[in-house]
C-alpha cells in the first residue's frame, strides 16, 4: 500500500461524541500530512440501534469542523458505496471465501440455549465464552455432520457465522502509538462474523471494507484494542495485507477518572457533542459546541490537543498548521483530561483574532440579540471595545446590553460604593459641561478630567457615579467611549434618571 488512506467510520447510533470528533480529526491530519486520502464510511449494520438523523448529523458536524472527506456517502468516490447497508453483496462474496477456509464455521445455537449454558457456568463460578474450550460441545458445523448441517440449512434454521480462533497461538501485535505486545489466542473467543439476519458484524464488515477501500492506516479508539488480535487473524484468514493500527486513548472526565460522558457535560455545564442533537425518540435536545457559541477553528484546536503535543508545546494552531505538524508518534498513550476552562480559553483567543465585522455578522445571527435599530458603525465600535474581555460573541451583547437598554435599576453594592450625598450636585454640574461637548471620546476624556481638577475632586468621585448612571453597574469599557456611543441626548437622560432614582 503506497498511498496513505485512512477512514473515519462512525455508526449512526446517536450524535458524534467529542472522542469521535478527535478520531476524525487525527485521521484527517494524518492523511493530509502524508498527502493521502480521508474517507468517511458510515457503519450502519447495527440496525437495532440505528437513530434517525444521526447520519446527517455526523456529516454536518464534520463539515462544521472543517474536516471535509475526500470520499463519503455524500461525495462518492471510487470505492463506494460508503454505507455498509449498501454493501451487502460484497460481504456475501467474502463470506463464501472465508467459509472455504478453516477460520469460520456455522453456529446454530439459539439465544435460549446459550443462556442456559451461561447459567450452568455461573453455578460453578465460571464465565461462559464461546471458544476453543466450548465450541466442540455446542451446536455448530464443527460438531454436526455435513448431513445434519445441510438439513438445518434446508429447514432455514437461523444460524450465525463465527470465527474459529486458533488454539494456543501467540499473536505478535503492533500499534503505532502503544508499540509491540503479544496476545495468546486462548484468551480470545470465537466472535460472530455474520448475524442470523445475514448482516455482518463490525469485525467482518470492517475488515472487508478496509481491504476493499485500500485503507493503509486504521486510527480508532482504544476500546477496539482488545479486537486487534481477531482483526490480525481475519487478515491472515483472507490472505490480505494488513493496514497499520493506531489506538487512541480515552478523553477523560474533568476530574480525571473515567471516560468523558454526556452526564459529565450535564453536570459541569459543557457540551460533549459538536452540534445540538435532538433525540427523535424523546425529543430531548443535547447541546452542542456550535450552538453554545464556540468557533469551529477554536473547537478543533482544543480537540487536537486532547492527546497530542505539537512542537514547542505551541497551543494556537490553524488546521493547516496542525496538518504540517501532526505526527502519530507524538500522540499520547495516556488519557487526556477534558477542561471546560481550557475550551473557553481557546474560544476567547480565537474570538480576539476575528474582525469586528465578522463578529457583528455572528451576533446578527444569534437568537435573542436585539440591537434596538442601532447602526452598524456604532455596533462595530462596541464590539471593538468589548471583544478583548469576551469568551463568546454573545458575551459582547450580554455584557454590553446597557448600550441598547437604558438602566432602570442600579446595582445596590455599586450604589453604596459610588453614590455620596454630594454626588447628585456633582453630576448636575457635569451635565452642563457635557451639554457643550462635541461628544467625541478623546474630547470627553479631557473635559471630564478638567471638570474634576477644577473642583479638586478625585476622578473616582466623578467617574464611578457617572459609570453607574450610564451602565447601572460599575462595569464596562472606558466611560468616554460609552458616552460617545450612547450620544449626548441618551447619556444626559441616563444621568438625570440616576439622579432622580438613586437617593
Amino acid at each position: 500500500m503506497s498511498r496513505v488512506r485512512v477512514r473515519f467510520a462512525p455508526s449512526p447510533t446517536g450524535p458524534l461524541h467529542l472522542g469521535g470528533v478527535r478520531t476524525a480529526l487525527y485521521d484527517y491530519l494524518f492523511a493530509k500530512n502524508q498527502g493521502g486520502d480521508f474517507v468517511l464510511r458510515i457503519e450502519d449494520t447495527d440496525t437495532a440501534r440505528y437513530v434517525e438523523g444521526a447520519e446527517e448529523y455526523i456529516m454536518e458536524a464534520l463539515e462544521w469542523c472543517g474536516l471535509i472527506p475526500d470520499e463519503s456517502p455524500k461525495i462518492g468516490g471510487p470505492y463506494g458505496p460508503y454505507k455498509q447497508s449498501e454493501r451487502r453483496d460484497i460481504y456475501d462474496k467474502y463470506l463464501l471465501e472465508i467459509l472455504k477456509t478453516d477460520y469460520a464455521y456455522l453456529a446454530f445455537d439459539t439465544p435460549e440455549e446459550l443462556d442456559e449454558i451461561r447459567k450452568e457456568f455461573e453455578q460453578t463460578g465460571e464465565v461462559f465464552a464461546y471458544n476453543y474450550l466450548t465450541r466442540n460441545r455446542l451446536k455448530n458445523s464443527l460438531t454436526l455432520s455435513e448431513v445434519e448441517v445441510l438439513k438445518l440449512l434446508h429447514e432455514k434454521v437461523p444460524y450465525v457465522v463465527r470465527f474459529k480462533m486458533p488454539v494456543d497461538k501467540t499473536l505478535n501485535l503492533e500499534d503505532m502509538i502503544r508499540g509491540k505486545f503479544s496476545v495468546n489466542t486462548n484468551t480470545l473467543d470465537d466472535k460472530v462474523l455474520v448475524k442470523n439476519d445475514g448482516m455482518p458484524t463490525y469485525h467482518f464488515a470492517n475488515i472487508v471494507d478496509d481491504h476493499e477501500m485500500k485503507i493503509s492506516h486504521v486510527i480508532r479508539g482504544e476500546e477496539w484494542l482488545p479486537s486487534l488480535g481477531l482483526h490480525y487473524l481475519l487478515y491472515e484468514a483472507m490472505g490480505w495485507e494488513r493496514p497499520q493500527f493506531a489506538h487512541l486513548s480515552l478523553i477523560l472526565k474533568p476530574e480525571g477518572k473515567g471516560k468523558l460522558s454526556k452526564r459529565d457535560g450535564d453536570k459541569f455545564g459543557f457540551p460533549v457533542f459538536p452540534l445540538n442533537f435532538k433525540d427523535p425518540a424523546t425529543g430531548v435536545v443535547s447541546k452542542g459546541y456550535r450552538e453554545e457559541g464556540y468557533l469551529p477553528d477554536a473547537f478543533i484546536n482544543m480537540v487536537a490537543l486532547l492527546g497530542w503535543s505539537p512542537a514547542n508545546d505551541k497551543e494556537i494552531l490553524s488546521l493547516d498548521e496542525m496538518v504540517k505538524e501532526f505526527d502519530l508518534n507524538k500522540v499520547h498513550k495516556a488519557g487526556a483530561r477534558f477542561s471546560k476552562e481550557k475550551a473557553e480559553w481557546f474560544n476567547h483567543e480565537y474570538l480576539k483574532t476575528k474582525s469586528d465585522e465578522e463578529i457583528l455578522g455572528m451576533l446578527k445571527n444569534t437568537e435573542g440579540v436585539d440591537f434596538q435599530g442601532m447602526e452598524d458603525e456604532k455596533l462595530i465600535k462596541i464590539i471593538g471595545l468589548m471583544k478583548e474581555r469576551a469568551t463568546f460573541a454573545k458575551d459582547i451583547y450580554n455584557d454590553g446590553r446597557f448600550f441598547f437598554e437604558t438602566p432602570v435599576v442600579y446595582d445596590e453594592k455599586a450604589v453604596k460604593k459610588a453614590w455620596n450625598p454630594d454626588t447628585a450636585t456633582i453630576l448636575g454640574e457635569l451635565v452642563s459641561v457635557l451639554q457643550a461637548s462635541n461628544f467625541k471620546a478623546e474630547t470627553l476624556r479631557e473635559e471630564i478630567h478638567a471638570f474634576a481638577e477644577d473642583r479638586s475632586l478625585g476622578m473616582g468621585k466623578v467617574m464611578m457615579p457617572l459609570r453607574l448612571s450610564l451602565v447601572g453597574e460599575l462595569k464596562g469599557p472606558d466611560v468616554p467611549d460609552i458616552l460617545e456611543i450612547l450620544g449626548k441626548e441618551e447619556s444626559i437622560m441616563r444621568i438625570n434618571n440616576a439622579v432622580k432614582i438613586i437617593v
